[in-house]
């Protein structure tokens, strides 16, 4: 166990799920801030902080990275995330998943045998982060009004695009580019 990771890993868990966040932010901003820092900052802190269930949970990057594509890709229909917003039992079904997703991603990357092949998973996590945060940035009205029963409020979920490529993009992103770094530095050394 490696406490000065996990335990920022776990303030940042409590943060996300005891502080009252809806005060301070609208609903859909809260809710990507919650996504982003479960797949982009706890998941990779309990990685490096727990790293004996990290080497458990390590599969191929880019399995990995399919795995975690699907999961929030899935969530953000319409229907699934009005079940993450609106219900008790959604609402932790959609932020385990999130969680266990970015875990795989984060184990299976950072301890691939080939850095490469854990940047290759890191930086196609990127684009999709990217790509989804464009989407609900430039998408001409709210896509999750109508099925949550909310008034459109198309600043908060542009705020919430913001936010997704504010935080996963560079994130993943600086990670797959030390992994890179990394395995050119092994190949300049061999």
């Amino acid at each position: 166990m490696r406490p000065v990771c996990l335990l920022p890993a776990l303030a940042l868990l409590a943060a996300i799920w005891l502080l009252p966040l809806e005060a301070w932010l609208p609903g859909f901003p809260v809710h990507m801030l919650r996504h982003m820092v479960l797949v982009a900052l706890a998941a990779p802190l309990l990685v490096l902080g727990l790293p004996g269930v990290a080497g458990r949970l390590a599969i191929n990057p880019l399995i990995a990275a399919a795995v975690e594509f699907v999961v929030v890709w899935a969530w953000h229909m319409p229907q699934a995330h009005a079940l993450g917003r609106l219900s008790g039992a959604g609402f932790v079904a959609e932020q385990a998943s999130f969680l266990l997703a970015g875990a795989l991603v984060w184990a299976g990357c950072l301890a691939a045998r080939q850095p490469l092949a854990g940047a290759g998973g890191l930086l196609l996590t990127s684009m999709h982060m990217t790509l989804l945060g464009a989407l609900l940035v430039l998408a001409p009205r709210d896509l999750y009004a109508a099925v949550c029963g909310t008034a459109p409020d198309l600043a908060g979920q542009q705020w919430g695009g913001l936010l997704m490529l504010g935080i996963g993009t560079p994130v993943y992103l600086l990670a797959g580019l030390a992994l890179t770094a990394k395995a050119l530095g092994r190949e300049a050394v061999a």
